[in-house]
């Protein structure tokens, strides 16, 4: 059975391959639901790494509707990505009612080629699972990483059955999220040939800090955080008075 691992960074990167990992699919911010890393990263694992390197081409969190300049965004990490030696792109773009944007995954994919195309846990938004999956298979994509729609992949294990079957083997059904040496034989036992797993530990190395960097406000994916014209312009023109 393949084991992908999802890897945050080098050393997560280099202990997947150790440990007999067959695959990595390389992100950034797990906390975040992962996004793209950065080309130093990536050129780094890719030349130090033997096992393949697939890499999520995701601009930012929060959901899966991307405006026309984080298509183009994503597009150019994807070239990037392709010139450093990345063997398979993850990604995938939705539509406002978080159908698939069939259009722009459609591009993604093609200018992905020749490397194969995950179609990443967006699936796991969409309202009817059972056409997409079909739809994905008409476009070419190689294969779904899924939690069946649940929190994780062992509570979803009845959808993913069903994907696994709608895909009659068109498309690799690929499990993720919350699995685990006590579970992972679920999966083999129902006939998936691939499972995805982050296999993460928590080391705590610091004292909590006497400032924290994180924003609690901004971990909500019913929102979008970005910088705003408006105040901007208040604050320069206070500096102006």
């Amino acid at each position: 059975m393949l084991l992908e691992i999802c890897a945050n960074s080098f050393r997560s990167a280099i202990h997947a391959e150790k440990a007999g990992a067959n695959r990595i699919e390389l992100c950034s911010e797990l906390a975040v639901g992962g996004i793209t890393p950065s080309f130093g990263l990536i050129k780094k694992v890719t030349k130090t790494l033997k096992i393949p390197v697939f890499v999520l081409i995701r601009p930012r969190s929060g959901n899966f509707n991307y405006s026309d300049d984080e298509f183009e965004i994503m597009k150019t990490d994807i070239l990037q990505c392709k010139t450093l030696g990345c063997r398979g792109i993850v990604s995938g773009i939705l539509n406002k009612n978080n159908t698939i944007d069939i259009e722009r995954t459609k591009a993604l994919i093609e200018l992905s080629k020749p490397l194969p195309f995950t179609f990443h846990r967006a699936f796991d938004w969409i309202k009817n699972p059972l056409e997409a999956i079909q739809q994905l298979v008409d476009l070419g994509v190689n294969s779904v990483l899924t939690s069946g729609q649940e929190t994780t992949a062992e509570k979803g294990i009845n959808l993913l059955k069903k994907l696994k079957e709608k895909a009659n083997n068109n498309i690799v059904i690929l499990p993720g999220s919350g699995i685990n040496a006590e579970n992972a034989v679920l999966f083999k036992e129902a006939g998936f040939k691939e499972i995805h797993c982050s296999a993460s530990t928590v080391n705590r190395v610091i004292e909590t800090p006497k400032i924290s960097m994180h924003s609690n406000r901004f971990f909500d994916e019913r929102i979008l955080t970005f910088s705003d014209l408006e105040k901007i312009s208040e604050i320069r023109k206070a500096l102006s008075s």
